[in-house]
Formats: structure tokens, C-alpha cells, sequence
């Protein structure tokens, strides 16, 4: 019964959102993008019976841009993180999904970034419209360094993207480590089980004075903050 009530809500949500957030946007209201994460994840929460902790949430300046990186094990994640980060935060996202109709276009006009993976000049130019919007907008942005779901749960090695941007940016990067999205809902299951998730924020990586070179050290700091 919590599936189909929960499937109900998601596409009564997807409809919804894309006119809502237009609504929003066109009368200013603080972040549309941040108030509905927060709506559909809250409700989720509430319909799934999830339990949510929260430790660190003090390494994180409201007034401050960031790069947060965080494990990557579940299709909650994204949502969760949407929920739990205290600031306006928007994502670089691969190009197909740009292509979907009516979503493609909410995302793009909401500030999220597509880039094509395959092609070293995209990554560049949508580096480049990251660094921007965070210096314009005070953005932050939300990077799963691993690329992808990991498959068993573990932390897998770590992709450079991200800190192209946190040095491009001269932004601080938050580890994040969430713990309990697999268990809950592994890749390939459709709707999770009941349970408790927990989201750690370690305290920020200085990136300030940093450059190109320093990318191995910085990934090995990070990656060793998000394994605790």
C-alpha cells in the first residue's frame, strides 16, 4: 500500500513541480528549487518511514559557496541531500536528461547544468557555467565524484570533475558521507524499505591558493573523509 501511495504522490509531484517552480520563480520566492526538494523529499520521508540523522551540519557557512561530494549507493541520495544541505544547491547532470520533456526544460531553467561526458570541451564549458553561478548567485553545487551507483556499497575511486570545479571556483569542498541508502534501497530496487539514514558533513577541504596540481592530493583528502 505505501508503494502505490508513494507512486501516486511522484507523478502527481512531476506534474506538478514544473508549473510550480515557474509560479515561484516569476514572484521571487527565496529558492523554489530548495523549498520543493524539501516538500518531496519531506513527504516521501513521512509516507516511507524513514528516519533522518544529521551530524556536522555545523562545517557548513550558510554564506558560503561550496563543492559538497558526497558516496554515491542509492537513488535516495540525491533527493536526501536536497533535503539535508542548508543552502541553495544545484547540480551538473549528464546531457540526456536535459532531453526529457518538460523536466529537461525545469531543470535548465532552475540552474541546473547538462554536460556531455564524452566530450572534454563540454566538461569545460559547463565547469566554466558552474564557477559562474556560484560567483553571480551563491550557488553551491553537489558532485558525486564516483560518477555512477556503486554497486556493493563500498567508495570506488574518485573522478577529477569535481575538483576542476572546487579549484576552478576557489571554493571549499564538504566530504559528505551518507550511511544506511543502500541497505534501504540498493541499484535496482524500485522503492526503498523502511529504515534510518545518516548524512555526515566533514569539515571543509580548503581549496584557496590550489591548482590543477594539487587535484591528487585534494582527491585523496576527500575520498578519505567520505570513507569515515
Amino acid at each position: 500500500m505505501r508503494t502505490v501511495i508513494l507512486l501516486i504522490f511522484y507523478l502527481i509531484a512531476i506534474i506538478l513541480v514544473s508549473p510550480v517552480l515557474l509560479v515561484l520563480w516569476a514572484v521571487k520566492k527565496k529558492d523554489p528549487v530548495l523549498n520543493i526538494g524539501k516538500w518531496v523529499m519531506g513527504v516521501s520521508r513521512l509516507i516511507l518511514g524513514l528516519k533522518i540523522e544529521v551530524e556536522g551540519r555545523e562545517n557548513v557557512d550558510p554564506a558560503k559557496s561550496y563543492v559538497y561530494m558526497a558516496n554515491h549507493v542509492s537513488f535516495l541520495d540525491g533527493p536526501l541531500l536536497f533535503y539535508v544541505i542548508p543552502q541553495r544547491v544545484r547540480v551538473i547532470l549528464k546531457k540526456s536528461i536535459f532531453r526529457i520533456p518538460v523536466v529537461g526544460a525545469g531543470m535548465r531553467f532552475a540552474g541546473f547544468i547538462p554536460v556531455d561526458r564524452k566530450r572534454i570541451s563540454s566538461g569545460k564549458r559547463s565547469i566554466d557555467e558552474a564557477v559562474q553561478a556560484m560567483k553571480e548567485k551563491g550557488y553551491s553545487f553537489l558532485i558525486f565524484p564516483e560518477g555512477t551507483r556503486s554497486r556493493d556499497g563500498k567508495l570506488h575511486d574518485l573522478k577529477r570533475g569535481g575538483f576542476f570545479l572546487a579549484v576552478a571556483a576557489q571554493v571549499p569542498i564538504i566530504p559528505i558521507t551518507i550511511k544506511g541508502t543502500f541497505e534501504l534501497m540498493p541499484r535496482g530496487r524500485i522503492f526503498p524499505r523502511r529504515g534510518k539514514i545518516k548524512v555526515i558533513f566533514h569539515p571543509p577541504v580548503d581549496t584557496a591558493g590550489k591548482t590543477l596540481a594539487d587535484i591528487p592530493a585534494l582527491a585523496s583528502q576527500v575520498s578519505l573523509g567520505m570513507g569515515t
